[in-house]
Parts: C-alpha cells; structure tokens; sequence
C-alpha cells in the first residue's frame, strides 16, 4: 500500500474535468493501474484492463445491473413513444408556470421516492425532463436536482435498500465488539441527525431554487434561459430520447401511458425487494432488506415497467415492428452510460488490487483523537469515495473500522455521531465523483452531459460539505445534534445567499463593462 494506489483515480478525475471526455479519462486512468499493478510492464497493463473490465461485466449483480439499465431505458422510450411523457406536461403546464415552481417538481418528487436512488433518477427524471426544457432549466440544474435528492434521501428513511444496507454494516460491526443489547437499526436511528451532509445537501436545493445560482450553475443556467441550448455547445448528453426515438406515436397521448408504468416500476421494485430478501418467510422488513438482492428486485420492477409500456403500445395501434425499434431504441439511449458504468466499475477494481482504501486510512490512523474522529472519519470517506465512485464500498471498507474506533474513544454516544459521519462522507465523495454510478444515473435521465454536471454540482456540495466538516469539528463543544444542525442550517442559507447575491454582482458589473 502506497501512494501510487491513488494515482489512477486521481488521473481519472483530472483527465476528465481537463479534457470533458469522460469515456476517455476512465480508460487512460484504468490503463494507468494496470501499469501500477504489472509493474511497468506495458503488455501486462494491457492484459490487467481488460481482465478488470470483462471481471465487472460478468459479476452477477453488475450483469443484472446492465440489464437493468438498459430495460428502464426501454421503459422510458415506451413513456415517450406511447405519447406519456407529453400527456404529464399537458397536465402539469396549467399549474407550473414559472421556472422556480417547475424546478421544485423533481425536488418534491424526489423527496418522495426514498426507496431506491436508481428508481428515484428514473422517474424524477422521466417526469420533470420535458416540462423543465419547455421553461429553459438547463440539463446541469435538472441533473443537480436529481442527484442531491437521491442519495441522501434514501440514505436516511425511513426505509430504503440502502438503510437495510447500512444497518446490515452496523450490526456485523457491533457483532465483533460483542456489543449486547445495542439495536442496530435504533443506532442507525439516532445516526441520522449526525449525518450533516445528507440532511444540509437536501435542504440546500430548495434553498437554490428559491435564491440565486452562483459560479459554472449561474452561467449554465444563463446560457439556458438567454438561447435556449439546455446544454453546452460541443457537449453530448449521456441519453437522449427524442434523438434516439423520433416522434412519439401519439402526440397527445395520456398521462396515464406515464403513470401506469411508474406505479409499475415502483409497485414491483418495492415487492421485489421484500420478496428477494425473505420478506415471505415472514421476517421483518428491515430484515428483509439487509438480505435483499437489489439488482435482482430493480430488474424484476424494470422489466415489468417495459411490459406494461408495450401492453399500452400495442393498445394503441403500434406495430411489432414498432415495438422492436424502441425497444431497441431505448436500450441505445443508455449505451453511453452502460459503457460509463462498466469503466467505472473497473475503476473500482483498480482501487481494490492497489489498496487504495487501505492506504487512506492507514495514512490517517495515526492523527485520530476522541475530538478529530468523527471528522477524519467523514473527510477519509468524502476521499475514498470520490476516488473509487462508490458510496455503499465506502461505507462496507470504513464502518468495521470506524465503528470500533468510535466504541474505543467514546463509548456509543460516539458510534452514533461516527455512523452519521461514515453515511455523510460517502455519499458527498458519490456527489462529486465524476465515476459514481449514481452520479452518471442522474446525468442519464436528465439528459445531461456528464462532465458538465459534475463541475457545476461540485461547487454547490462543497457548501453543504464544508459547514458539515465544521458541525464535526464542533461536537466536542455542543454536544447536540440538532443545535449543531440548526447553526448549520443557517449558516448555509446566508452563505448561498451571498454567493447568489456575489454572482449576480459580477455579473452585473460584467455586462456593463461590456456594454462601455
């Protein structure tokens, strides 16, 4: 374990943002690891990456995945050629009226479909995408909106996959202490007013919404409202159904081609989740969602989503052959994502044979006080899951660590405050990483390129994360969550606000320096 472990997702990042080619950068920075790994051998290197690449493809859950993926794709072209996605903007359109209120539309969903964050891109995404390009929201804020809702929100309840995930993690960690009587789902419970990042990072859109944009958000924005272009000139968004599938079948098509397979998807999903992780055999929904098989149960919701498009399809009047086409048409809108996906995963490998977990935290070990804990523990998981892409590896490498340190220097008021800082860091790291899996979900479905996304969200986490860092920095003097979080809940609003208020200052000032 040393320091080159960290150079292929450093090169991973710095390539992407330098050059805006994505595909491009995950490669070169996989082909860097397996240079590290062969030892300089260029003919190994070569050997070891596509090793990597063809090993994630053909993992079980990653190939349900990809499966997955490409079926809410098909769902998706089946909305939009059965004429549904229009049918839900003739519907909305009456009552969202101005740019703010339609930008509040995947805010709210958002907060409402807590229980898987693929699921929540999907249908957020599908649901807001055409009603915010009719009002000029531009692709960046819509795929800011989608990824700063799904995450945290499923992160923190009531009950999610994610939560059965996280208190899976607890309770094994709380076995190797031979903790007696400590429930890991109330521990879990009581982590949540400590977890800063996600609770600040929901409240901050809203915020956003309401206020001013600030930095490359403003100027995205900007661009969208002055010429229409959603996204940069010279960028290409991650998926695009109108390009992929032409004209819809049915112009005026109703909302209910919309519903049907939404309700579908999620009625499905949220079955297959209990089902696959032994709900029938009568255990507890918590239980069962510790054990659950998650790409199991989506592509079971995913592929009845499909059905029930084609079923409306057929209804219509849609030839075979019609149905075939987009179907095939909706897997081709997430080729370029699937293609993200599995590259991203294969960076995950690298990190995994470098160690480039372990050598973080070993690096850091050596600092930790009973004061410093919770926030080396939420800093060392904002960087490793920046750096391999994954919020629930960070949380599997770190909890057995973190929980049993916190155990050592605190007792179990620390675990809790850890737990929360764990949960925090990793999904910030998942934020802003342009290889998270969630992160490219969110540029999917809102038809964002995905460089673009991550450099205007990366400013706007920074805010909820850096007031998180000092609330951690904090707890050794208020010893409260909810004060920690009210002071923090305020601090963020005037700091957006006078960044918002700074930027169109500047702005301001620009245009008349331009005008003399």
């Amino acid at each position: 374990m040393d320091f080159l472990s960290v150079v292929p997702p450093i090169v991973a990042v710095v390539l992407a943002i330098l050059t805006k080619r994505v595909l491009f950068s995950l490669f070169i920075s996989i082909l860097v690891g397996g240079l590290i790994a062969a030892g300089g051998n260029p003919f190994g290197a070569v050997g070891e990456t596509f090793t990597w690449m063809k090993d994630v493809m053909t993992d079980p859950w990653n190939a349900r995945f990809l499966v997955m993926t490409a079926l809410l794709g098909t769902g998706a072209a089946f909305m939009f050629k059965t004429g549904g996605s229009d049918g839900l903007i003739r519907l909305l359109e009456k009552k969202l009226t101005t740019r703010k209120r339609v930008q509040f539309l995947p805010y709210l969903l958002g907060m409402l479909i807590f229980f898987n964050d693929y699921v929540n891109s999907v249908i957020v995404g599908n649901a807001s995408k055409d009603i915010t390009a009719k009002h000029k929201v531009s692709r960046e804020k819509l795929s800011y909106i989608l990824d700063s809702t799904a995450a945290p929100i499923a992160t923190i309840g009531p009950v999610s996959d994610w939560i059965g995930f996280q208190v899976s993690l607890i309770a094994a960690a709380f076995a190797s202490l031979s903790i007696v009587g400590a429930e890991p789902y109330f521990a879990f419970l009581q982590s949540i007013p400590w977890n800063f990042y996600a609770i600040l990072c929901l409240l901050a859109v809203p915020m956003i919404i309401a206020g001013k944009d600030f930095g490359p958000m403003a100027k995205a924005e900007h661009r969208a409202q002055t010429t229409g272009k959603l996204i940069p000139d010279g960028s290409t968004p991650l998926s695009s159904v109108d390009q992929d599938l032409g004209e819809p079948h049915k112009k005026e098509g109703s909302v209910w081609n919309f519903i049907l397979p939404l309700v579908t998807l999620i009625s499905v999903s949220i079955w297959g989740l209990w089902y696959s992780g032994g709900g029938a055999t009568g255990i507890s929904i918590m239980d069962a969602l510790a054990a659950t098989d998650v790409s199991v149960a989506l592509t079971w919701g995913a592929f009845a989503m499909t059905t029930v498009g084609i079923i409306l399809a057929l209804i219509q009047g849609m030839s075979l052959k019609k149905c075939e086409e987009t179907l095939l048409g909706g897997i081709r809108t997430m080729l370029p994502a699937l293609v993200i996906i599995i590259l991203a995963w294969s960076i995950g490998t690298v990190t995994s044979v470098l160690g480039t977990a372990e050598f973080v935290v070993s690096a850091t070990e050596g600092w930790m006080t009973a004061a410093l804990v919770p926030f080396l523990v939420f800093a060392i998981g904002m960087f490793i899951s920046f750096a391999t892409g994954t919020s629930w590896g960070t949380m599997s490498i770190l909890t057995p660590i973190a929980i049993p340190m916190a155990y050592t220097f605190g007792g179990m008021d620390l675990v809790h405050i850890v737990i929360g800082a764990v949960f925090a860091g990793a999904i910030f790291g998942d934020h802003v990483s342009p290889i998270s899996d969630t992160t490219v979900m969110a540029s999917i479905f809102a038809e964002s390129d995905h460089i673009a996304h991550v450099n205007t969200q990366i400013p706007y986490a920074m805010v909820p994360a850096g007031i998180a860092g000092v609330l951690y920095l904090s707890y050794t003097l208020i010893g409260s969550s909810i004060v920690l979080l009210i002071v923090g809940i305020i601090a963020q609003f005037f700091l957006l606000r006078y960044l918002g208020n700074r930027n169109e200052k500047k702005f301001i000032e620009d245009e008349k320096r331009i005008g003399a």
